[in-house]
Formats: structure tokens, C-alpha cells, sequence
């Protein structure tokens, strides 16, 4: 349809639909204005907003455990009242080796912990998170191929932090 061929349409109309169309056009406009434009817009504006407040919370806590970090500190370990047992198995399963975790038993002065099926990657990230947060560290692993790719099973001697 060609423009003139609209505006001959538009003029056979009576006053009465002319208003209508007119204003059928303007909510359409309206519409396609607030949810193509303003509404993703907000949405952007939003989450930059956030991201933002979350980057000035992050420097100011880098800035106020600066010379910690410099230093590669303890101090910023948490403090637990867990027992290390207790903490061992909780945190491997908040890192979604619940499913692998065959047993944690005292082992000496360390813990020996059972895994099977065990993905490696999350391992692995939960020994870090275990240096890291309560300086728990690897003393021995013995690590064989899991059946399913990806996996492994592990006998993991975890010595707690020293005292």
C-alpha cells in the first residue's frame, strides 16, 4: 500500500472512525515507545546502576583489607567455630560434591576425606576455597580416573590450619 492510497482510505472515513484510527495510531506509537525503548532502557539503566553500587562496595572493601592483601595475609581467613570435620564436609557439600562425598574421618592430626564420581573441576575449586577461606590445606591425594569423563575418585588427606 502506497501513502496516497492510505490517505484516500483515511479520507472515505466518517469523523467518527477518523478519531478512532487517529487514536488507534497514537496508543500504537505510545506502545511501541514504552515497551520497545523506555522499558529496556529502564532495564539497562537498572543493572548498570547496580553493577556500579557492587564495584564501590568491592573497592571499598579492597581498599580496607589493601595492606592484607599486599602482605597475602591469613587475616582474611574466616574464623570458624566449626569443628574441622564438620566444616570439611559442610563446605564440600555447598560445592556440590555432596553426590561424591563417600566419608570424612580423622586421620592423625589431618582429615581423610573419600570422593567418587567427584567432578575435578569443583574438586579442585573447593580445595582452593578451603586454603583460601580456613587455610585447610592438601597434605596427600591420591587421585584415579572416575568412571564418566571429568570425574575422578580421590583419597584426600586435608591437614587444618596450624595453630
Amino acid at each position: 500500500m502506497n501513502v496516497a492510497a492510505v490517505r484516500a482510505w483515511y479520507a472515505k472515513l466518517e469523523a467518527r472512525e477518523r478519531r478512532m484510527v487517529a487514536g488507534g495510531a497514537i496508543a500504537v506509537v505510545a506502545l511501541v515507545l514504552i515497551g520497545g525503548v523506555l522499558l529496556p532502557l529502564h532495564g539497562a539503566v537498572a543493572t548498570a546502576v547496580a553493577r556500579s553500587e557492587r564495584r564501590r562496595e568491592d573497592l571499598a572493601w579492597m581498599r580496607t583489607h589493601a595492606n592484607a592483601i599486599r602482605a597475602g595475609s591469613a587475616t582474611l581467613r574466616a574464623p570458624s567455630d566449626e569443628p574441622p570435620l564438620v566444616l570439611i564436609d559442610r563446605s564440600a557439600r555447598d560445592a556440590g560434591l555432596a553426590a561424591a562425598l563417600r566419608g570424612t574421618e580423622p586421620a592423625g592430626r589431618g582429615i581423610r576425606v573419600r570422593l567418587e564420581g567427584a567432578p575435578f573441576d569443583a574438586m579442585m575449586i573447593w580445595f582452593g576455597t578451603l586454603d583460601q577461606r580456613y587455610g585447610i590445606t592438601v597434605e596427600a591425594i591420591t587421585v584415579d580416573h572416575g568412571a564418566h569423563p571429568g570425574t575422578v575418585d580421590a583419597n584426600v588427606t586435608l591437614a587444618p590450619p596450624p595453630t
